[in-house]
């Protein structure tokens, strides 16, 4: 059975998808698999089983990426596509059974909306895939020896950037000997390009204590990282997606973006928001998103703090 999986371009929503991509290893276990995505989601979704192939979907004018990938596909018969993207290209191959996503405005978390493209009444949980090797490197990184805190204080866009000096203050209050996590290493996360922007958190951080993973990882190193990790903080990003799957602790920050929708998933993930709630934010006619100012500065450092005891206590009382 060869089954054409077309995902999504931003890491945080290919993410979210992936146990769709689960369920169909499941009910088909000897299907094999070409995977369309965007380049950034595209290392981790190849690691999925029955891969055969990953289709790197670079943006082009004029939909130019969408045309290559019709000539990449078009000359193979599909027994099923499934289509998150809700293109057209469904429709113009050839195909046994086609499943496409509806795009217009659901109100349901885009687990639960990514689930209806296969009618599933009850969405699975996202799902990653790693490798002997990822684990190894990870294990380099951050060898036994104490709680880690994992930290991802950037986000795709500066508006849902909590500001740096408070994952600072939040940390360093965590770390502390009476602390959440007394004694915690704590582990940075972020791409490369991201570094100027998490630099004073960097900074403010005990050096025997602090892990720096901005740039210097892959995904699928960043993914085992998070798996080791004991708990995760971190702006509504693909980042936090990923820890939400890796199964650990994680907290979303929310400000311009709907947590309803967004949200981490899974039963030891929680959300934490501003004081403005996203319609306020908005409906403020200084809202612009072409500019990179934080919509964040309402949420206060001893609410996220609350948030995080509160999680914690969650977690160990579901574990008793």
């Amino acid at each position: 059975m060869k089954i054409l999986f077309i995902s999504h371009n931003r890491l945080g929503d290919a993410v979210l998808s992936t146990g769709l991509l689960q369920y169909l290893v499941r009910r088909h276990p000897g299907a094999r698999l070409t995977i369309a995505c965007g380049p950034v989601p595209a290392p981790l979704l190849a690691l999925a089983p029955n891969v055969e192939r990953v289709l790197v979907m670079e943006k082009a004018p004029l939909a130019g990426h969408w045309r290559q990938l019709w000539r990449q596909t078009a000359g193979q018969r599909w027994d099923l596509v499934v289509d998150l993207r809700a293109s057209l290209l469904a429709w113009l191959l050839w195909a046994e059974q086609r499943r496409v996503l509806r795009s217009n405005g659901s109100d349901l978390h885009r687990v639960r909306h990514a689930a209806a493209v296969l009618r599933l009444s009850e969405p699975p949980d996202p799902k990653l895939w790693l490798r002997p090797e990822h684990e190894q490197t990870a294990l380099t990184h951050l060898p036994p020896g104490g709680p880690i805190l994992a930290l991802g204080p950037t986000a795709n866009w500066g508006g849902k950037q909590w500001p740096i000096e408070r994952f600072t203050e939040l940390a360093r209050r965590l770390i502390a000997p009476d602390g959440l996590f007394p004694g915690a290493r704590v582990a940075v996360f972020g791409t490369a390009n991201e570094r100027l922007a998490a630099q004073p958190l960097l900074d403010g951080l005990p050096g025997e204590q602090l892990v720096d993973l901005i740039g210097r990882v892959g995904l699928p190193e960043v993914l085992a990282c998070l798996r080791r990790s004991d708990f995760f903080i971190g702006n509504d990003s693909g980042l936090m997606h990923m820890a939400a799957a890796a199964a650990i602790p994680t907290l979303g920050l929310f400000g311009p973006s709907r947590e309803e929708l967004y949200g981490p998933w899974g039963k030891g993930s929680a959300s934490v928001r501003t004081d403005r709630d996203f319609d306020d934010i908005c409906n403020d006619p200084a809202y612009d998103y072409r500019k990179q100012d934080s919509w964040m500065t309402t949420l206060s450092v001893d609410k996220v703090e609350a948030a995080v005891r509160a999680l914690q206590i969650r977690i160990t009382e579901m574990a008793g």
